[in-house]
Order: structure tokens, then C-alpha cells, then sequence
């Protein structure tokens, strides 16, 4: 069967002419700007392609709206603010349901416009083709929010300090972009199921195409002045930013070059990213990766020319990886089954709420009913890292003559008030142990209803109004697509998210994840990228699947049991344990400030002897 393609959601004969223009347009700026990422396009289905040329344009486009040099920074900023208010006004003016505020994040008052005085330059092929796009493919303008704003980071020219810095630069820039691409192809009925490990290998390989994009364009960078590489990549090889910029091949900036197409090289090999996806996706995301990684090896091979010339793949190195390429993604498009969509895809979506609390300026937990106020505890003396495990649902529920389920919908209310209460407290992380693989062995009802609960209470606009960032540990086999998709989804809409950053464990298994880990360092000796025997707890910790999540300072234990449970073994090597007997729903935020203020009192040895008082060392 054939991909059911959508028609434009607000049909204009007339105008056909213009938008089919205003594609082509689209396609001659990749093709000349962007030569292999146009012939990634390509392997795409020849009806997604004009979709596909509309967005890397906008893409281009506004990238280069920050990056003009001429004007201020503020300037800079306003061009780009006017484009985004032309696109949106360009939507609701064909009907389609337009958000509140702008893409940027700012309401339409005080915007500075464009030509036209309206803010829209009507002459502009690349808004006019992204309108059509968004238009006919239903896309959520919204899911471009973190793009903006990171390109008005950009456009401020302040460069990343670490690399951490330039890789959430990253993901907020080309993320969105990725995830128009996945709504693409659903909407044109090819299956796309997002697996965890999809989203735990995607922020690396875009960090690998970015990287090898900054190594590709370096020349050009240097001859404009400019530097986009994080200074603690030029401090770790003790590189002065002066030699960069005048061209100068010392030892340092060899080290660097070498280091840095080591690491884009590393990054781009992303084999969980093709696992489980359709053929033809697995066919694209493959010679991606070799395209991209050809790139790596032209420019370490380049040496001193590097920082003259631009990285350009030669035709033959082109044609070898391409032609084998288009040969497979037209089998794999033309022989898989697709599957046609439950709903007409020229219905347009409601629109979201206006007033949508994830995407308005956080508001500030709410007061304990008593009126009690969190302790007042130094910031250098609490816990970075709380983890608990909700222990006593079930229990509580059985000593009040209720079903199960219903200690499982109370529990959910202790949970928002423990997180309002980490919030005052000024916690940075923590981490609830929600659901565990070892659960699964309860009633199947039972299960079904606490996901139920845990759905509902991740679409509550109580939580989603705070400022969270939530995240999720554990795996989607098993989980009902609509719960793993709200997991995600609250994920992705509170990623901008910087007060308290909330782990759910959702189908979490500790042992597996530290299993996952030893297999991922396996294949990597196996394929000689490391050294077993220069293996230690560094490289284990980096292989986990959430490697950036902190040790945990403290763990608390409700309901009685003392025990860890599978949860979190690698972080919880020196935790401070904490064991109460309130079952979970009886739990408020008073619990956790005493926990934590029980923590202050503690002495932290990680291993050392204890020093007594009047003795020497």
C-alpha cells in the first residue's frame, strides 16, 4: 500500500504557481549551500522531499539572520524576531490554528517588524514554503519554540564556555527539526515508533553532525572572525583563541583538530538510532552516518589546509556512498508496508489551549495548607541529588478499606506536593522510583489503573505551571504507547525548563541499566574504539543510559522497608540513607524537609578514616 499523503489543509488553486515556486526556491538554497544534506533528502519519499527542502531552508534562513554581521546583537535579534511574527501572521491569516505567543517566546506587543510594516515580507519563498508545509502536514508551530530561542542566543555572540553549554545549543537548534521529520513520515502512514534508546542515542548524533558541520565550515568561520567551538575545547589542548583566528598550525591546534574529528567521529556512530525503524529510515540514518563521517575524515586529512579551505567530500567518495544508497531506499519505501492512518490527515487539530501552562513563565510553588515554610538550609549543605522510593500505596489503601488503585491515585497527590515542597526547599535534583520492572508482577489491573493515574497526573497543569524539568528512566517496552508518549512529551515540553529537574523511574530496572552499560562498552572493544584494559568506573558511568544525572546525595525509603530495591545502584554508592515508616500517601513536603535536614547533620566520608577531635593526622 501507498502512503496516504495529505492535501493542503486550506486548498488555493491560484496560488499553486507561487508555492510551487517558492519549493523550488527552497530546493536550489540546500542544494547550494547544503549539497549532502540535500542528497539525504533524497533518499526521503519523493512526496516528503518539498517538506523536507521548506524546513532546512528556515533552517539556513534564519541561521543566517543572527549570523549576518552586520547590526548589533539586538539588531540581529529583531530581524529574526520579525521573521517568526511573519510566519505566524501568515498562518492565521489561511486559518490555521495559531498559537499565542510567538515562536520566540515573546507576546506580540513591543516586537519590531519587518518590511511591510506588519512584520512580513511577502516576497520570502522559504516562510512562504515552511507556511505551506506546517499547513498541509498539521505541524505544531510550538515544537519550534527552543529553535528561536537558542538563535537569539546566538544572536547575542556569546560563545558556549563548555561543551555541555554548546551541546543544549545544539539539541534546542536541531531537535525540533529532527521530530518534524519523525511527524512527517507519521502523517504520511509510515510507522515510526520512538524507542528509548532512539532518544537516548539522538542528542549524541546530533552533536556528531553540528560538530562535524563546525569542522566542515571552520575556513569560512575564521575568515568572518568567528568561533563556535566551546572554549573548553581550546583550553583542554591549550589552545589560544588568537592562533585560531590567524590560521596558525601549531602542536596545540593539531591536537585540537585531531581530538575534535576523534569525538564528531565517535558521536556519529549511533547504531540504536536504526534499530527497530522502518527500512527506509534505516537506509537514510545509515548513509547519513557515513556521508557525515566521510566529511570527519576529509578534514583531519586536510592538516593545515583545514583552516583555509573548506571540507568537501569529492564526487567519487559522493557517488560510492550515494548510488548504492538511492538503490535501497527506493526498494525499502516502494516494498514496506505502510500503514494508513486511523483519521483523515486534512483534519486540523485543535488548537492547544492558549493559555498552555508548560509554555508560560513558570509560577512558584504553592504554600503548605498549614502555612508552614520550608527550612531555611545554605544551598552548600543540601543534597544535589534526592532519590525516593513512594513505598505504602497498596498498604495504606487496605488499612482503609479501599481498592489498591485508589492508594495509588492518593499517593499521585503526595507526589505534587513533595515536588512544590523541593522546589521551596531550592533542590536541583530529584528522583522518584515511580514504577519498577519487578512490578509487572502485580494484578494486571492494578497496573493498568496506576498508569492510568501516572498519565493523568503528567497532563496536570498544576505540575506542568512549575518550574520542572522533567525527565525518564526506564524503558518503553511494555508501557502503554499513550503513557510513554506523555513521558516524552512532558519531557520535550519542559526541557527549558532550569529550577528542579524531576526523574520519574517509569519500567526501570537498575541491574539492567548497568547490564546496558557493560554491553555497550563490549562492542566498543570488540570494534577496537577502546582499550579493555583502560576500562574504569569513568567510562562505565559514561556508558549508563542517563550519564549526566548526579550521584545521589540522599535516598529516603517511605513505608516501613529498608532496602534499595534495583534502584539507581551505580548513584547510590555513598548516598545517605533515610528510612521512614509513613506510608506514601500520608507523605507531604514537611517529610522531605526533615529528611533532608536530617542529611545537614551528617558527616560525609566517602571512605575516609573519621578525624577525632585533639588527634593528629
Amino acid at each position: 500500500m501507498s502512503p496516504v499523503l495529505p492535501q493542503p489543509a486550506v486548498p488555493d488553486p491560484a496560488s499553486a504557481p507561487d508555492i510551487a515556486a517558492a519549493y523550488a526556491s527552497c530546493r536550489r538554497l540546500v542544494r547550494s549551500s547544503r549539497s549532502v544534506e540535500y542528497s539525504v533528502m533524497q533518499l526521503m519519499p519523493a512526496a516528503l522531499r518539498p517538506a523536507c527542502w521548506a524546513m532546512y531552508a528556515a533552517a539556513v534562513t534564519t541561521d543566517a539572520l543572527v549570523d549576518d554581521e552586520e547590526g548589533s546583537p539586538a539588531e540581529r535579534a529583531a530581524r529574526l524576531q520579525a521573521w517568526v511574527d511573519a510566519l505566524r501572521a501568515e498562518l492565521s491569516e489561511t486559518g490555521f490554528p495559531a498559537v499565542g505567543p510567538s515562536a520566540a517566546g515573546h507576546s506580540r506587543a513591543g516586537l519590531s517588524h519587518g518590511p511591510g510594516g506588519d512584520g512580513r515580507d511577502r516576497g520570502d519563498p522559504v516562510r512562504r514554503a515552511l507556511a505551506d508545509t506546517i499547513r498541509t502536514w498539521q505541524l505544531d508551530v510550538e515544537t519550534l519554540t527552543p529553535v528561536f530561542t537558542a538563535l537569539r542566543e546566538d544572536a547575542s555572540g556569546r560563545r558556549p564556555q563548555t561543551w555541555r553549554e554548546w551541546s543544549l545549543r545544539t539539541q534546542a537548534e536541531n531537535t525540533p527539526w529532527a521530530m518534524w521529520c519523525l511527524t512527517l513520515l507519521t502523517r504520511a502512514g509510515v510507522p515510526t515508533t520512538v524507542r528509548q534508546e532512539h532518544l537516548e542515542a539522538m542528542p549524541a548524533f546530533l552533536d556528531g553532525l553540528y560538530l562535524t558541520d563546525t569542522l566542515t565550515d571552520l575556513a569560512s568561520d575564521l575568515g568572518r572572525g568567528i568561533l563556535t567551538l566551546p572554549e573548553e575545547a581550546l583550553a583542554a589542548h591549550g589552545v589560544p583563541e588568537a592562533d585560531l583566528l590567524a590560521r596558525r598550525w601549531t602542536p596545540p591546534v593539531e591536537a585540537l583538530i585531531a581530538g575534535l574529528t576523534e569525538q564528531a567521529h565517535d558521536w556519529l556512530e549511533q547504531p540504536a538510532l536504526q534499530r527497530g525503524v522502518h527500512p527506509g529510515m534505516a537506509v537514510l540514518l545509515r548513509t547519513s552516518t557515513d556521508l557525515f563521517r566521510a566529511r570527519v575524515r576529509t578534514a583531519r586529512r586536510l592538516g593545515p589546509a583545514l583552516l583555509h579551505r573548506t571540507a568537501e567530500l569529492s564526487p567519487a567518495v559522493r557517488l560510492r556512498l550515494l548510488a548504492p544508497a538511492r538503490v535501497r531506499a527506493v526498494r525499502a519505501w516502494r516494498r514496506a508496508a505502510l500503514v494508513q492512518p486511523a483519521e483523515p490527515v486534512v483534519a486540523l487539530p485543535e488548537p492547544r489551549r492558549e493559555a498552555d501552562p508548560a509554555f508560560l513563565p513558570p509560577v512558584p510553588p504553592r504554600p503548605h495548607p498549614s502555612g508552614e515554610c520550608a527550612p531555611d538550609i545554605p544551598a552548600e549543605r543540601l543534597p544535589r541529588h534526592v532519590g525516593v522510593i513512594m513505598d505504602g500505596n497498596g498498604r495504606w489503601a487496605a488499612q482503609q478499606g479501599l481498592p489498591r488503585s485508589e492508594g495509588h491515585r492518593v499517593g499521585s497527590d503526595a507526589t505534587r506536593d513533595v515536588v512544590h515542597g523541593a522546589l521551596e526547599l531550592g533542590l536541583s535534583h530529584l528522583t522518584l522510583y515511580a514504577f519498577s520492572t519487578e512490578n509487572w508482577r502485580r494484578d494486571a489491573s492494578e497496573v493498568a489503573r496506576l498508569f492510568r493515574t501516572m498519565h493523568d497526573t503528567l497532563r496536570d497543569s498544576d505540575l506542568r505551571s512549575l518550574d520542572v524539568r522533567l525527565r525518564w528512566a526506564g524503558s518503553p517496552e511494555g508501557l502503554p504507547v499513550d503513557l510513554a508518549d506523555a513521558l516524552r512529551q512532558s519531557a520535550r515540553d519542559s526541557r527549558h525548563r532550569t529550577g528542579l529537574t524531576l526523574t520519574l523511574c517509569v519500567n526501570y530496572g537498575g541491574r539492567a541499566e548497568l547490564v546496558q552499560a557493560a554491553a555497550g562498552l563490549a562492542r566498543a572493544a570488540a570494534a577496537g574504539e577502546l582499550d579493555p584494559d583502560r576500562i574504569d568506573e569513568r567510562l562505565l558511568a559514561a556508558h549508563l543510559p542517563h550519564p549526566h544525572l548526579p550521584e545521589v546525595d540522599l535516598l529516603w525509603r517511605t513505608g516501613g522497608e529498608h532496602r534499595i530495591s534495583n534502584f539507581l545502584p551505580w548513584h547510590l554508592s555513598y548516598s545517605e540513607l533515610h528510612f521512614t515508616d509513613t506510608l506514601w500517601p500520608e507523605v507531604d513536603r514537611r517529610d522531605l524537609w526533615r529528611a533532608v535536614s536530617t542529611y545537614t547533620h551528617r558527616r560525609r566520608r566517602h571512605g575516609a578514616a573519621p578525624v577525632v577531635e585533639g588527634t593528629r593526622v
